[in-house]
């Protein structure tokens, strides 16, 4: 990973040809209602999506269980990436995510990106969601989301000098935070406070689930 000079700066906006677009297309939808209308709906849609897994992408949520010998003392936590995303031009709280290759299911996908952003081996894949929609009013791109557990090595993960190597492409600049499950979502809280910061809305999502389980009583 390159070292950060500066804060990204978006330095022009313009309209983009279907023709020059090399991952999404914009397409019209011609469909008739539950009412016998014709309507149209604009909708944008991704160029790469994997035949093999039917998916776009995946994204990782993940559970870090300390080293043995810190199992006492250090609580299972979970691994936060920080990225730059231009289209909002803030900096986004998610899991580690990536687009599924052709040719690659959706487990392999989730296992080959989470050592790619993170430097961690995954341990135990603990569940493959089903197809999910990321935004129906907007694209029919879909992802799955896989739940994986990572034993983390001795004199690993106390901190940031202490994380593996990531293996990023040119032009990824990831930031990784680990954060005990126990505070997910208090944490994810104080970013979505944070000048330019956006937190993802399937890990909060996630993270109000689990904070709704703390005081539910409808079961």
């Amino acid at each position: 990973m390159t070292t950060k000079t500066q804060e990204p700066i978006i330095t022009s906006i313009e309209d983009l040809p279907t023709t020059e677009a090399k991952w999404v297309a914009l397409k019209k939808i011609t469909y008739t209602d539950q009412t016998g209308k014709s309507r149209t709906w604009e909708s944008a849609t991704r160029k790469t999506r994997s035949a093999k897994a039917g998916v776009d992408a995946v994204a990782i949520g993940n559970i870090l269980l300390p080293p043995p010998a810190r199992t006492k003392t250090a609580p299972a936590s979970t691994m936060l990436v920080i990225q730059y995303r231009p289209p909002l031009d803030s900096y986004t709280v998610e899991w580690p995510a990536g687009l599924v290759d052709q040719g690659e299911e959706a487990e392999a996908a989730a296992v080959r990106e989470f050592k790619e952003e993170t430097g961690y081996d995954v341990t135990r894949v603990l569940s493959v969601s089903p197809p999910q929609a990321a935004d129906p009013g907007l694209t029919d791109a879909n992802m799955q989301l896989v739940m994986v557990e990572v034993e983390v090595p001795e004199g690993e993960g106390e901190g940031e000098g202490v994380l593996p190597e990531q293996k990023l492409d040119d032009g990824e600049h990831i930031t990784r935070v680990v954060v005990p499950l126990s505070e997910l979502y208090e944490r994810l809280v104080a970013y979505s406070k944070k000048e330019r910061f956006v937190v993802a809305a399937k890990l909060l999502h996630f993270a109000q689930g689990m904070e709704f389980m703390k005081t539910q009583k409808y079961f």
